[in-house]
């Protein structure tokens, strides 16, 4: 086992002499990490101050982005910055946007001191919060599959079910509001979370505004030329999620690749071509040169929503994904080679996903090429879509962000 920590000259002077020793260490430098968070949290809070995170600092996306984006342009009082894992610096660089190294001393003294957080995931349970501080969960997607509280038993590595839960529930015992997409969201998340709904924003998903401000030819056009993608053919976006029970270690999970590329191409291969983006914990490097002008890997672009937009056909399993897609009301198709082993033992769903999906499930690489085949001939069975719509999309019309800002960051303060 290896253990890597970063940002700290404290961290530097760890022994590496032994994992236990590695281990302890360790320990204690996040104690006293903690403590110093803590005495820098009780000097004067800057009140024009937002810090964000999104995917533990790895990525400049979703729902954080999207509201930064917004109070950018409106609100430019504030001074914001970014959160960025030392291994994904240059994502923040290339958009020009101010950032800090996740766990440096310039990060601690920023965040202890912020008026607001604004993050999409849970954040490590020994970071305190200080009394000043308003944070602002977004989370990450509507769900399908049970989360936090509503899971029955916890196959994830580093944890059991029991120890979860009450770290679940530690975390979100300091939020202070939480972004819904829609009403089904906030009985879940309520349920799930034990989160009171008073907190809530049932605003839509700000990150789901980008789908309705550039859904437009032209800006596909220019994206796929940026991207170097062939404008001509067709585009099949193939995004899964992770497995529970299928992991290298702790974050970071296996995913194997049952998709049949070399036979989709074979079928498909004169009028599409195929992106994968796996989801974020995924460990997996694909080796797509067998497949080069057919299959590209966007695994690591950094916003999913560019690619929901370039593609005409989404292909997914149980990921959250499709709620999002859903929006541009294209096709989708489900993918589910393990739906029992999924739905029974690892997560279970919130709703009978094999009769509300919003398109057809296939189980094999051939059954996929089919399905594609009748979206082409005009056999797709729509039915499902525009209800799956009007009880999944009803908030999302581009302004989520706007409404997200009035009622967090524009009120008036108090104190």
């Amino acid at each position: 086992m290896r253990t890597v920590i970063r940002q700290s000259t404290w961290y530097q002077a760890i022994s590496q002499k032994g994992w236990y020793k590695r281990i302890r260490a360790k320990t204690k430098i996040t104690t006293i990490y903690k403590y110093l968070f803590l005495a820098v949290s009780k000097l004067p809070v800057r009140k024009n101050v937002i810090w964000f995170e999104s995917y533990f600092g790895k990525q400049y996306s979703c729902n954080p982005r999207a509201i930064y984006e917004y109070l950018r342009e409106h609100c430019p009082e504030y001074k914001m910055y970014w959160s960025a894992d030392s291994r994904y610096v240059h994502v923040f660089e290339q958009h020009g946007v101010p950032y800090v190294k996740r766990f440096s001393l310039r990060w601690l003294f920023i965040m202890a001191r912020a008026r607001f957080w604004v993050t999409n995931c849970r954040l490590p349970l020994w970071i305190p919060k200080p009394t000043h501080t308003i944070y602002l969960q977004t989370w990450h997607g509507t769900p399908l599959k049970k989360l936090a509280y509503d899971i029955e038993e916890v196959h994830m590595p580093g944890t059991d079910t029991e120890k979860y839960k009450r770290n679940f529930s530690r975390d979100v015992e300091k939020w202070d509001y939480l972004i819904s997409p829609n009403a089904y969201s906030t009985r879940i998340f309520a349920g799930a979370f034990r989160f009171p709904k008073e907190n809530m924003l049932e605003t839509g998903y700000p990150r789901n505004d980008f789908l309705y401000t550039h859904n437009n030819q032209e800006y596909i056009r220019q994206l796929k030329e940026r991207l170097q993608l062939p404008l001509e053919k067709k585009v099949i976006l193939y995004a899964p999620t992770w497995r529970d029970n299928q992991f290298y270690e702790k974050g970071k999970y296996k995913f194997d690749l049952k998709l049949d590329l070399q036979r989709l191409r074979e079928e498909l291969g004169d009028r599409y071509i195929v992106l994968l983006r796996m989801h974020y914990l995924v460990a997996e490097q694909f080796d797509l040169s067998p497949y080069r002008g057919f299959a590209y890997d966007f695994s690591k672009h950094e916003d999913i929503r560019e690619l929901y937009l370039l593609a005409d056909l989404l292909v997914t399993d149980y990921s959250s994904v499709f709620f999002d897609y859903a929006n541009l009301k294209r096709p989708m198709l489900f993918f589910v080679y393990d739906i029992e082993e999924y739905r029974d033992t690892l997560r279970g769903f919130y709703f009978d996903f094999e009769r509300e999906a919003p398109g057809p499930l296939v189980k094999t690489t051939e059954e996929l090429i089919q399905a594609i085949k009748a979206i082409e001939q005009g056999s797709y069975p729509h039915v499902r879509l525009q209800p799956f719509y009007e009880q999944f999309c009803h908030w999302e019309d581009g302004h989520a962000a706007r409404r997200v800002a009035e009622r967090v960051f524009c009120r008036k303060e108090t104190n």
